[in-house]
């Protein structure tokens, strides 16, 4: 799922190194320098699909993958603009024909909200020392009606004929954990799904 990347060394700037806490930020263009290796890369991408568009809730990840080839970054945001759902993912590829052997895989997604048939959120809820409550994981799953992968049902009949096909819908997954994320991360993804709750036609 992975690749190898470069290395890049982040620049010095207000936002601290690339996979800083992004929950703090209420701008998308804040947070994905904060969080974001490629961030300018992204907010191109987005911004050319969202044109003037207010933007009405986003979430951001990020995935450092350690393996013997090296270092691998994915890198996901998606964002609510009230009628859309758009998403935008990247992963550097190995191109020994480019300079310093890698290409950044930026990949920019848009659905209508009309195509969401369903938003789940499982919030795994604690208490802390002193017994208050504590949001200690959360997962979100948009689940649209477009078939991403079909896959024949055998018959069991003795000529192993097809009795029919079953489909697995398109489906974007989400979490944030107080070890992956931490508290500020797990609210604004519980703040994410509920509006997409919200505004996804009935």
């Amino acid at each position: 799922m992975f690749s190898k990347v470069t290395r890049i060394r982040p620049t010095a700037s207000r936002f601290g190194p690339a996979g800083s806490d992004w929950s703090p930020y209420d701008r998308l263009d804040d947070a994905a320098h904060a969080y974001f290796l490629h961030a300018d890369v992204a907010l191109d991408a987005i911004s050319g699909v969202l044109g003037r568009r207010r933007i009405r809730g986003f979430t951001l990840e990020r995935v450092v993958d350690l393996s013997e080839s090296g270092t691998s970054v994915w890198q996901e945001a998606a964002i609510c603009d009230g009628r859309r759902l758009i998403l935008w993912h990247s992963e550097e590829l190995e191109d020994d024909t480019a300079p310093g052997g890698t290409v950044l895989d930026s990949s920019v997604q848009v659905l209508p909200l009309g195509a969401i048939g369903h938003v789940g959120m499982r919030t795994l809820v604690g208490s802390d020392e002193q017994g208050r409550r504590v949001d200690r994981g959360v997962f979100v799953v948009l689940a649209t009606a477009m078939p991403h992968e079909l896959s024949a049902v055998q018959s069991g009949d003795a000529d192993g004929g097809i009795a029919a096909a079953r489909f697995r819908p398109e489906a974007f997954r989400f979490s944030k954990s107080l070890d992956d994320g931490g508290a500020g991360q797990i609210s604004r993804l519980i703040d994410f799904g509920r509006l997409l709750g919200r505004l996804v036609p009935g």
